[in-house]
């Protein structure tokens, strides 16, 4: 099976313009009741079954029936619809008009492409089984696909796979990435305080400086990756903030140490939070500081099924060419609430092409058009040949 939908066709011409108003409207986590209004008068338009409203506050899920007889196969594919809480900057005719307010990694891409998908499949349904639509709220940070989840998302609708896709920038139009295992890491946040003694700045005998001991407790935290974790795995730690004092005479009583971690293995996870509590208490304890240690478990890893990592792999060497296939990507350390629904379900995240735009979470990013007909098409594509059509 290899269908594309043409460039500039009437379907990319309809999609182009679905993404730059929904681009023109970015909505933050939980808040998306504009652009879930959008989507669903365009499924109604299209003719398209709404089976869920206002799930996990503004999500929507509708579903496309083969007519072919012979399998109760189901499948999902999953678009989030949510923007990121930032200014933008491109300068487009058709910008953001929410201010502080952006979609700044392309979700307004996701919406449409799957908005696409459903259209043209809902017309040219010559398949066996059926597959829903997820448009998903609230990944930025909020777990909008947990919430799904909890909300009854794969007990109401009887889902055997999943699938998800991302754009991503700099990698060539047309080209699409995918992997099996790991393809996001597990990302976590954590928040230190530390309590001395404050006073002034030339009678440090008289204090507990947390300054210094929050220093030496980043230093200390830098050994962790570099000599606790097995070189063959992965992790990140960074410490991204430090605040402690107000004037340059005084020695400050508190200080306050927050950053992220990010990992595959639940192990690994484990080994650098403790690792992380250890050094830190012990590091308090020498210098009679108090501390108090937060630990916020983020996003867990998305992780691809291998089998249908491979199977994605396949529909998309049939749709543009092993040579535009790269199978073996690099993971990042990047995270997303799609792992919620793989670990529930076996998937697959992949990656497609952004051409060469401005990096993601950019005040600059676009999403770029030319992509819409792609990715829907491997949306068509892939249902096509997973609900068996001839």
């Amino acid at each position: 099976m290899n269908m594309m939908i043409k460039q500039d066709s009437a379907l990319h011409k309809e999609m182009t313009g679905w993404r730059q108003t929904i681009h023109a409207n970015p909505e933050t986590g939980f808040e998306e009741f504009a652009t879930a209004a959008f989507v669903k008068a365009e499924l109604l338009k299209a003719g398209v079954e709404i089976v869920a409203e206002q799930m996990a506050v503004t999500g929507i899920v509708a579903v496309v029936h083969g007519t072919k007889g012979g399998s109760n196969k189901a499948i999902a594919l999953r678009a989030d619809m949510d923007a990121l809480p930032m200014q933008e900057m491109t300068g487009l005719d058709y910008g953001s008009k929410n201010d502080g307010k952006m979609h700044a990694c392309g979700h307004d891409g996701h919406t449409t492409m799957l908005l696409g998908a459903a259209k043209y499949l809902n017309e040219n349904n010559d398949f066996a089984g059926s597959v829903y639509f997820i448009f998903q709220p609230a990944e930025e940070g909020y777990g909008g696909a947990k919430k799904m989840i909890d909300e009854g998302l794969f007990d109401k609708f009887s889902i055997e796979n999943v699938y998800g896709m991302h754009n991503w920038p700099g990698m060539e139009l047309g080209t699409f990435a995918v992997r099996g295992g790991p393809v996001m890491a597990a990302a976590d946040e954590f928040y230190i305080d530390i309590k001395g003694r404050g006073g002034h700045g030339a009678m440090p005998h008289s204090t507990i400086d947390a300054v210094t001991i929050a220093t030496q407790m980043v230093v200390a935290f830098q050994s962790i990756v570099a000599r606790n974790v097995d070189p063959m795995d992965t992790a990140v730690l960074s410490v991204t903030q430090i605040h402690s004092g107000e004037a340059y005479n005084v020695i400050p009583e508190l200080a306050k140490i927050s950053g992220t971690v990010r990992s595959f293995k639940a192990e690994v996870k484990q080994l650098v939070k403790d690792r992380m509590m250890a050094i830190a208490s012990g590091i308090c304890k020498m210098h009679d500081a108090e501390l108090t240690f937060e630990y916020k478990d983020g996003y867990p890893s998305t992780s691809n099924d291998f089998e249908q990592a491979e199977f994605c792999q396949t529909v998309l060497n049939d749709m543009v060419g092993e040579d535009n296939v790269n199978p073996n990507m690099n993971p990042s350390m990047g995270a997303e609430d799609f792992s919620y629904m793989l670990e529930e379900k076996a998937g697959a995240y992949i990656m497609m092409g952004n051409g060469d735009s401005a990096g993601l979470h950019n005040p600059y990013y676009n999403f770029n058009d030319k992509a819409l007909p792609i990715g829907a098409s491997y949306w068509v594509n892939l249902v096509e040949t997973a609900l068996n059509a001839k």
